[in-house]
């Protein structure tokens, strides 16, 4: 997907893009897997799925499962360049976290939260104070500050200011904010303030939970974003193996494929490409379930999101369920597709996540897969390869924005500016046909 995005950009902003990829289908990890069979396939599970599974066209099943924010970057980038048109999202019907063995849902309106057994009387008001706190805040005005000065005051000093518990603390952090592990509670709340403002914002928009996710599986996003280079004259070659990266003097010149070499100023590519430039950061197991009913005590949700906050299991980082169903068309009439994910932290990734796969019994069929995240150790300054971040444990894109994000500056030594695109479009197309 990062690559996909770049190219998009990149051939808006008037780059000559060749975009080759040595799968015969879009999105490299971040593909859906259609039919059925090829699932099967991919994972070496003996024999064909059972006909209980329905239609094998029917299902389209993500290898990496994330979510949308409705008021995310991901968003804007899609809104910007139009990609929009080629998609169409549903809202995720809900955000659940999880708390001394059982779920509940993390309150969406107020009056959800006034109801909400996660806290105690008292304890609402305080939340209430905090987030209307949060929700007033604006870091480029210090009387919205109430004496935190954000890049100073640690989020752990914010939330003894509004004398929050351990249980809200969590769920604000993990659930809300987004953190994987504990560590920005000793970090300036600047931050966490601002994620928790993308939470509020995003869940304003539609109401039900801030996530969105598109109709027939992530795998449509790079699709889309592949259409948006090719309009811009970007030209894409899938089944295309990559035989070398053809470097002189230190600098990417060409790759070579097939024989023949296509020249180049600039390379854009994931680590699986470049092993010797990349570097091990850690592993992600992902547990992808197959399930005829929807989650206990998620209200019968035909898609939604349960976040387990380390604490409660005591581990470092958190555990993602992410679950759509047929409603999205990614799988056949009456099934569900829950997708468990988390950071590795011991010898025995299986055990680790078993607290989420508790919660989805009975599974009829699982995937696992033990997943190695690699960073670039090469900025390409020098060589001009530019390499993208694997996909971490966390459920929405924010991440990879940043990454997307961070590739531009790289290559282009200017910030991604959203405006600045919107601009280049209209060069092109005219004014008119913006309307």
């Amino acid at each position: 997907l990062q690559e996909c995005i770049l190219s998009g950009i990149m051939s808006v902003n008037g780059k000559k893009v060749l975009h080759m990829d040595r799968n015969s289908y879009y999105g490299g990890e971040s593909a859906s897997i259609t039919p059925l069979e090829d699932l099967y396939k991919r994972f070496n599970l003996p024999g064909t799925p059972p006909e209980s599974m329905g239609r094998g066209r029917d299902w389209n099943v993500d290898l990496i499962p994330k979510f949308l924010m409705a008021n995310g970057q991901l968003v804007k980038m899609l809104l910007y360049t139009e990609v929009t048109r080629y998609l169409d999202f549903k809202v995720i019907e809900g955000s659940f976290v999880y708390k001394g063995g059982k779920i509940y849902k993390v309150p969406s309106t107020e009056a959800e939260a006034l109801a909400s057994s996660l806290m105690g009387l008292f304890e609402k008001r305080r939340f209430r104070k905090f987030l209307v706190y949060v929700a007033n805040f604006d870091e480029n005005d210090p009387r919205t500050f109430e004496g935190v000065d954000p890049k100073k005051t640690t989020m752990r000093d914010v939330y003894k200011k509004f004398d929050l518990g351990q249980d809200v603390i969590d769920f604000t952090g993990h659930a809300l904010a987004l953190y994987r592990t504990d560590d920005y509670l000793d970090q300036p709340c600047q931050e966490t303030i601002n994620r928790i403002k993308l939470y509020s914002e995003s869940l304003a928009r539609y109401g039900k939970s801030p996530y969105l996710y598109p109709l027939y599986g992530l795998g449509e996003l790079p699709q889309g974003f592949a259409r948006l280079s090719a309009i811009y004259g970007g030209t894409y070659m899938l089944n295309k193996p990559i035989e070398e990266i053809v470097i002189e003097n230190g600098k990417v010149v060409g790759v070579k494929s097939e024989g023949e070499v296509a020249r180049c100023k600039q390379l854009i590519c994931d680590p699986s490409y470049v092993s010797d430039r990349v570097t091990k950061v850690g592993q992600v197991i992902r547990v992808i379930c197959i399930l005829s009913h929807p989650i206990k005590n998620t209200n019968d949700a035909n898609s939604c999101q349960i976040i387990i906050p380390q604490n409660q299991v005591n581990r470092k980082s958190d555990i993602y369920v992410c679950m759509i169903s047929s409603a999205h068309n990614v799988a056949a009439q009456g099934k569900y597709i829950a997708i468990a994910s988390t950071t590795v932290e011991t010898a025995d990734p299986e055990k680790e996540i078993k607290p989420a796969l508790d919660l989805l019994e009975p599974i009829e069929q699982k995937f696992v897969s033990i997943s190695d995240l690699y960073a670039p150790t090469d900025l390409g300054t020098e060589s001009q390869i530019f390499i993208s971040r694997t996909y971490d444990a966390t459920t929405h894109f924010e991440t990879t924005c940043d990454d997307i994000k961070d590739i531009y500056k790289r290559m282009m030594g200017s910030e991604f500016d959203f405006e600045e695109m919107k601009r280049k479009k209209n060069d092109i197309y005219g004014e008119e046909e913006q309307q």
